[in-house]
């Protein structure tokens, strides 16, 4: 009687993780609509986001900035889904990433948040109706708040 409990109490465990990865991987899949190539410039820096699709639990994307030929800033980044949560990974120009949980997904909007982290606190995308993508930081800056917003249209891989 004792071993029958413990299986079914095993049993029960593994369909409940196993529930939350696929989940997990579910809520990542629907983040499919930031998948591709976006560029924009925004005074007078090109910008460039490259997200790749959804795939094993994890997207995968890099940024980068170039000014007058020369590139003056890059970021790696990546969302991950575990079981226990989404999570956005943030490593700009090489540093060690810094996660920042979901806790917010709409209709083609997400918003990330690490609330000991001062800038950026808050990172949002939202896909617009007119087909662009936005992506907003907020946070503290210097003690007092702060925010930076980009727009990008999707472009072709060059």
């Amino acid at each position: 009687m004792r071993t029958t409990r413990i299986a079914i109490t095993m049993l029960s465990a593994f369909l409940l993780v196993s529930g939350l990865r696929a989940s997990a991987a579910t809520d990542l899949a629907t983040l499919f609509w930031m998948a591709g190539n976006w560029t924009g410039v925004k005074d007078g820096v090109e910008m460039e986001e490259l997200w790749l699709a959804p795939k094993g639990n994890s997207m995968l994307a890099v940024h980068r900035d170039v000014t007058k030929g020369r590139t003056i800033s890059f970021e790696f980044l990546r969302i991950e889904a575990t079981a226990e949560a989404i999570t956005y990974w943030a490593s700009p120009k090489g540093r060690p990433a810094v996660a920042f949980r979901m806790i917010e997904s709409a209709d083609k909007r997400v918003v990330f948040e690490n609330a000991e982290h001062d800038f950026p606190r808050r990172i949002s995308y939202w896909l617009g109706d007119d087909g662009s993508l936005h992506a907003k930081v907020e946070g503290t800056l210097q003690g007092k708040p702060a925010a930076e917003e980009w727009t990008w249209r999707r472009a072709k891989f060059n």
